[in-house]
């Protein structure tokens, strides 16, 4: 083992003081934990380079919540330092399009196209030619054919006005049916959700009032403190609700039952709201890893941790459950 240098001993302690194991920290950070101990222990040759301790350094100081200006000026007899190389700029071996004279380059150009410009003009004029002779000749056909076909065209078009107007009205009576049928849903959906949201008023309206009936008779009182643990007595209640809130820093959460069975044991993030139903329990203990800005509600009442968060970081509170059925 490693002797601890002053940053080490720093960021140890304050890691502890918030009741966060390396474990913890490793899943906040997401730091392998064999390099978090070599931060501690100030052993920098377990990292993959100088650039990685400062960045990992930084990590560990926000995951903790200390400033990190503050320890990387404190402490920068610690913490190696980084170089940055320049990179070798590349010289342009491209010739310059000035050294090219331009003028006489283009009129050279200029004469070497012409006979090719001259036979495509000649080709497109022609071409021009016999598209206007293809059209006259087409026109006159169609004038022919049109004539012949005259006294057909209105025998035609009245068996095509009749096949319209039965298309039409079979469309018409369609549409008819579609627009029914599509009212119809929309009626129905619109009976659906008054349906739905009378029910949901109700829900709610007996949930307000079995809270406001249960309210008036929870106790919720201190039975015992030692050290950094409490123990309350809820009763006068049918219902045990707990809602844990951190609103400051991320902190260690860890929820059982009183046979050791755990509800969840994570890290709960800053501004985080965690619910609990533990109505079917009798005891329910809850490990709060850092206190400060954490909030406790029962049965959506506020209630107040047994301690001051200030000087009792960590906190234990233990809460035992009788229904008022039971009493």
């Amino acid at each position: 083992m490693l002797a601890l240098t002053e940053l080490g001993q720093r960021l140890r302690q304050e890691r502890e003081s918030k009741g966060l194991s390396l474990e913890d920290l490793q899943k906040l950070t997401k730091i392998q934990k064999r390099y978090l101990l070599g931060i501690e222990e100030g052993n920098y040759e377990v990292m993959p380079g100088k650039f990685y301790v400062r960045a990992f350094i930084k990590q560990y100081c926000e995951a903790i919540g200390l400033d990190t200006d503050a320890i990387f000026e404190e402490y920068k007899s610690d913490i190696p330092s980084t170089q940055t190389e320049d990179m070798p700029q590349q010289l342009s071996r491209v010739r310059s399009r000035k050294e090219i004279p331009q003028h006489t380059k283009g009129v050279s150009k200029a004469y070497d196209y012409l006979p090719t410009v001259l036979v495509v003009a000649g080709v497109v004029v022609v071409g021009i030619i016999i598209w206007v002779i293809a059209q006259n000749i087409v026109s006159v056909k169609n004038k022919e054919q049109a004539n012949q076909e005259a006294p057909n065209s209105e025998v035609q078009q009245s068996n095509t006005q009749e096949e319209t107007n039965e298309t039409t009205a079979k469309n018409d009576n369609s549409n008819s049916e579609d627009e029914q049928s599509a009212a119809d849903k929309k009626e129905q959906e619109k009976e659906k959700a008054e349906k739905e949201k009378a029910a949901k008023e109700k829900a709610e309206k007996e949930k307000a009032e079995k809270e406001k009936k249960d309210s008036g008779k929870q106790e919720y009182k201190e039975v015992q403190k030692t050290g950094r643990s409490a123990t309350y007595a809820l009763s006068g209640t049918d219902a045990f609700n707990l809602e844990v809130t951190s609103t400051q820093a991320d902190t260690w959460l860890d929820v059982k039952n009183g046979k050791g069975n755990a509800f969840f044991s994570s890290i709960l993030k800053k501004g985080e709201t965690k619910e609990f139903d533990l109505t079917k329990e009798t005891e329910a203990r809850v490990n709060i890893g850092y206190s400060p800005g954490v909030e406790l509600k029962v049965n959506g009442k506020a209630v107040d941790l047994p301690f001051d968060s200030s000087k009792q970081v960590r906190q234990v509170v233990t809460i035992q459950y009788q229904p008022a059925e039971a009493q």
